[in-house]
């Protein structure tokens, strides 16, 4: 069981990322709070494993959470959450040993997979990664919704109908080989295909 704390201090906004993790079995939110004071607070006395922090926060902000966790509780991951896709805060975050940013507007798998390959040490830094986070893609369709497609996962089919390898794949997206083959699992049960040759003739059947 991962535990989760939380900072923002948009209610709605934390609200839903809240319910997003609670829907994951392995997760457990232990607390939401609306600003970097009364979070830092929480984790000094309760066991905390991965801290999700916005960044600009009244009485303590996100840098300072930054600041506190890796001087007072280095065990604790810090994933930023952002609403700018900025190279300079980006790299300002990473400065401070953020162990992952992620943009607002990013998919929930996105969110999901980043806290898992956190909190076991395999997440890859990379901004280009941060960037794609927020474009939709070309690949928002029919055929993404009809299936409840994430766009990373669309993203690594069209990759696999290239004949492109796991390890290829994982490096073409900066991500770990274990994230691409968790990605390629849940991509099977969706599809409802057990193989890579069923996924390809899917993929092109439904002309993706």
């Amino acid at each position: 069981m991962i535990r989760i704390a939380l900072a923002d201090d948009h209610t709605l906004f934390a609200k839903g990322i809240e319910g997003i993790l609670d829907d994951v079995d392995e997760f457990i939110v232990v607390g939401v709070f609306p600003n970097g004071k009364e979070l830092c607070d929480y984790i000094a006395k309760n066991p905390v494993d991965v801290v999700l922090t916005d960044l600009n926060m009244p009485l303590l902000d996100g840098f300072g959470v930054l600041d506190h966790c890796k001087r007072e509780l280095s065990h604790v991951k810090v994933v930023v959450l952002s609403m700018y896709d900025e190279e300079k805060i980006y790299k300002k975050c990473i400065d401070k040993e953020a162990d992952a940013f992620i943009l607002k507007d990013a998919d929930p798998d996105e969110l999901i997979f980043t806290i898992n390959e956190v909190h076991e040490g395999r997440h890859i830094l990379n901004f280009d990664r941060v960037k794609k986070q927020a474009l939709l893609g070309e690949y928002y369709d029919a055929f993404r919704l009809k299936y409840k497609l994430s766009r990373r996962e669309t993203e690594i089919i069209h990759l696999i109908k290239e004949g492109i390898q796991n390890r290829e794949i994982a490096q073409i997206l900066n991500l770990s080989k274990q994230t691409v083959e968790t990605h390629r699992k849940n991509i099977h049960l969706k599809l409802q295909v057990s193989s890579r040759v069923e996924l390809v003739n899917k993929a092109h059947e439904m002309n993706i």
